[in-house]
């Protein structure tokens, strides 16, 4: 049978020079090499928990855009406009850069991540006959939304989403430039207006926007394919707002 004092032994004088160096230089602690990395946070970033800073370096500002291209560049690489819903496409905008008409929704749906582009589903069909009902073409006008990731299970825009979200869509806006804004829904609506008034109180007049925009307020579309009773009141918001287009553009519908 082997002797086993030997090791124990051996075990107990490195536990006592241990002890000792302790006592000299203070206690020994092996580093933590799961944090390390080289130079930055890059090692971290597959850790979904990792707290990593953003910085100019890593999302540029909204307001360095000249125009919608650069803006677009800057938003494919804002992590700062997603949501929790992981691997989600950016869902920027569509029609025209020099519309004087831009619509805005709440946030993308399933159809609008999958195309990467807002208003393609049910909504946004009807979205379309309501347009051709007012002599606008898709293409004519711009339409984006207050977030430009999709929610999880079409739930509304959280209020820190709609924060991050609002300084990229405010220089969109910026950068179109449009004499009118239609915002689609209660969220773009108050989202937009910084209220919590309801719908009833919002609808059936423009509000002061910026720059000399004015607002007009409506139902989402998706929400009249779930109330079609509502479809009445659209119409007649849409009827006001196509004849104030006419005026401000010097057009007629």
């Amino acid at each position: 049978m082997a002797d086993q004092s030997e090791p124990r032994s051996l075990m107990r004088t490195v536990q006592d020079f241990l002890k000792s160096e302790e006592e000299t230089y203070g206690r020994f602690q092996l580093p933590d090499i799961s944090q390390k990395n080289k130079g930055g946070f890059e090692d971290l970033r597959h850790d979904p928990d990792a707290a990593i800073p953003v910085t100019e370096s890593e999302t540029e500002s909204p307001a360095n855009a000249k125009n919608l291209d650069e803006l677009l560049a800057i938003c494919l690489k804002a992590d700062v406009l997603r949501t929790d819903l992981a691997d989600t496409n950016l869902v920027f905008g569509t029609g025209n850069p020099d519309a004087d008409l831009m619509l805005i929704g709440e946030a993308p749906g399933l159809q609008e991540d999958k195309q990467g582009e807002p208003f393609v589903g049910r909504a946004g069909q009807l979205l379309n006959k309501i347009l051709a009902a007012i002599s606008f073409q898709r293409h004519e006008v711009y339409i984006a939304n207050i977030l430009k990731h999709r929610p999880p299970n079409n739930r509304d825009p959280k209020p820190e989403e709609r924060d991050r979200s609002l300084p990229y869509l405010y220089r969109q806006i910026e950068l179109i430039r449009p004499k009118l804004i239609l915002c689609l829904g209660r969220v773009s609506a108050q989202t937009l207006l910084n209220t919590n008034e309801p719908m009833k109180h919002l609808r059936s007049r423009f509000h002061p926007f910026h720059n000399g925009i004015e607002l007009m307020v409506t139902f989402h579309p998706a929400a009249l394919l779930r109330n079609p009773a509502w479809k009445r009141d659209t119409w007649d918001d849409v009827r006001m707002l196509r004849k104030r287009y006419d005026e401000l553009t010097g057009t007629s519908g």
